[in-house]
């Protein structure tokens, strides 16, 4: 795995980077047990062990979020995904994580100027009627410029950096290949399930890279918000957008970050917007399934007559009809403190593996809805309970699927600016009608019919196709073709031991075979010499002292893997 790893030339120099920053930052013994330092080291690459001392003081999560930022975008958006992971991390892990930023100054225009002449067919002065050079915002992905369009419609320009699709890449490459060394080399990690994060992770920011895709996703929730008038995504000129680039109307409204602008003088009801703003995250979770996974105050608008505005979709969250389904009777059950209805879906989305005590852990989320037997509905904070679902499923080592990892942050999101907005704001309460809504919804005569008709087609398609597999099954069979996989974990282990006990063998009767070949050669007189040895006796002997040494490093590496498995 490790060879695997570095083998990749191209990445040897930002593996290099990285190390030299784990090690700035304080983790020197990770590097080491990768097994980074040592090929980094053979490879020429000097890495410095001094001052690691000096973060003594600062805490794991801290140093952690300063290598991520001093890492670069791959890492900083990786770290701002994790802040939504409260299963998988503490709070002062998430809080760290939730303080990441990108610091990236913005890139001069004239060094954009090739590409953008490239995707919008011209230079932008031509393009647009006005295009404002120095930019409203600068991200590790993007930046964002004010224009005018001909038609005099105000917009914003978001034009990806230049160059940045390559660097992500790299970091993409090396990041799986990391997780993967470290689920390997530090079985501590194993719970973190950090292969699985980072091929979400990968999938995510490839999305997120492309522009266009932010404008689809805004295009699909301008759809879905059509009942909600209130609700303003802004408009995509497709024109001027594509994958580098994407122009959006301009929105003029107070950011959400300035509350102390949304006075009753200015014309704001502030208890209107938060549920106005609830409904909203609401019906695009529970009824659309597709919704905002990141709806900080920094991607909200307020507008005139307690409007609404968002933008920014490149992170959004899917949820299946199943999914939705189960959601649904999770949320009723912690409105209504029912214990059973949410133990169910919680041991559902844990899975009968991961060696856990399934009848403790029932028995826990039981107490845990109980204890909110007696508070009133509008006390209910539906945020803290996800946030203690989620904690108490970490202590388990239970990692929530990552659909359900975004949606609970959306959650909590929202109610943190819900309350921002209106102190007395309470989710429960205004979930409540619209989970018994779906609910109704979802069985009445048309919806089940509907469903039923579903589940027909497709039991009829299978009976269709019966005779046709059970023809082929019996005509593999009658030609002997017929096969049976059986995969069992245990016995696959078996096998792996068994055949690197083999390797082992085959290579000590190679090195018994060089020993008594090189002492043969060495009684040969004549011929090329080493040092006044014969030649080809003295490289025997040294082919077999090489290999006698990686035969014990071998030796020595497993049983201190059977060790670890043992203690584990």
């Amino acid at each position: 795995m490790l060879t695997e790893t570095l083998s990749a030339a191209r990445d040897m120099g930002r593996l290099n980077e990285i190390a030299v920053v784990l090690i700035r930052h304080g983790f020197g013994d990770t590097v080491r047990r990768l097994g980074l330092a040592d090929r980094l080291e053979r490879a020429g690459h000097v890495l410095r062990w001094d001052h690691v001392a000096d973060l003594a003081r600062i805490t794991p999560p801290a140093q952690v979020r300063l290598a991520m930022e001093e890492l670069g975008p791959a890492f900083v958006k990786l770290g701002q995904i994790l802040a939504g992971r409260a299963d998988l991390f503490g709070p002062e892990w998430i809080a760290e994580f939730e303080k990441l930023h990108s610091h990236v100054p913005a890139v001069p225009l004239e060094l954009l100027r090739p590409q953008l002449r490239e995707d919008l067919g011209g230079e932008p002065e031509d393009v647009f009627a006005r295009f404002d050079t120095v930019p409203l915002a600068a991200a590790s992905i993007a930046q964002v410029h004010r224009a005018q369009l001909k038609d005099g419609t105000e917009v914003v320009v978001k034009i990806r950096r230049p160059g940045i699709t390559e660097v992500i890449e790299a970091d993409l490459r090396l990041l799986a290949r990391l997780a993967a060394l470290a689920e390997a080399e530090v079985p501590a990690l194993k719970p973190y399930h950090l292969q699985q994060l980072v091929r979400e992770f990968v999938k995510s920011l490839r999305r997120e890279l492309d522009l266009a895709a932010e404008c689809r996703h805004a295009e699909r929730i301008t759809a879905n918000m059509a009942p909600l008038p209130w609700i303003v995504i802004p408009r995509v000129h497709w024109a001027h957008t594509g994958e580098r680039v994407n122009v959006q109307d301009f929105v003029g409204g107070i950011p959400g970050d300035q509350l102390g602008q949304l006075t009753p003088e200015a014309g704001f009801d502030r208890t209107l917007l938060a549920q106005r703003g609830a409904q909203a995250v609401l019906k695009m979770i529970v009824e659309d399934g597709f919704f905002h996974a990141d709806p900080h105050p920094g991607n909200v608008f307020y507008l005139p007559g307690n409007g609404i505005a968002f933008i920014d979709f490149g992170m959004v969250g899917r949820l299946s009809e199943r999914r939705r389904e189960e959601l649904l009777q999770l949320l009723l059950g912690l409105v209504e403190r029912q214990a059973q209805a949410v133990a169910e879906v919680l041991l559902d989305w844990a899975g009968d593996g991961h060696g856990i005590n399934l009848a403790q852990l029932e028995t826990e989320i039981e107490a845990f809805v109980d204890q909110y037997h007696s508070t009133p509905l509008a006390e209910l904070s539906l945020s803290l309970m996800l946030a203690d679902v989620t904690a108490l499923l970490r202590e388990h080592h239970l990692g929530l699927p990552s659909d359900l990892a975004l949606l609970i942050k959306a959650f909590i999101s929202l109610e943190g600016m819900g309350r921002g907005l209106d102190p007395g704001f309470h989710m429960a309460t205004e979930a409540t009608p619209m989970l018994h809504e779906v609910l109704r919804t979802r069985y009445e005569p048309k919806a089940l019919a509907g469903r039923a008709w579903k589940t027909l087609r497709r039991s009829l398609s299978v009976i269709e196709q019966l005779p046709h597999d059970v023809s082929r099954l019996l005509r593999n069979a009658r030609r002997g073709r017929l096969q049976v996989h059986i995969e069992l974990a245990h016995l696959k282990r078996v096998g792996d031991q068994i055949d690197r006990a083999a390797n082992r063998l085959a290579m000590a009767l190679v090195i018994s075979a060089l020993i008594i070949g090189s002492s043969i050669a060495m009684t040969v007189k004549g011929g090329p010499t080493l040092f006044g040895l014969p030649l080809l006796g003295s490289l025997g002997f040294i082919s077999a002292v090489l290999g006698g040494l990686w035969l014990v490093r071998a030796i020595w590496r497993s049983s201190r893997e059977r060790d670890t498995d043992e203690a584990g």
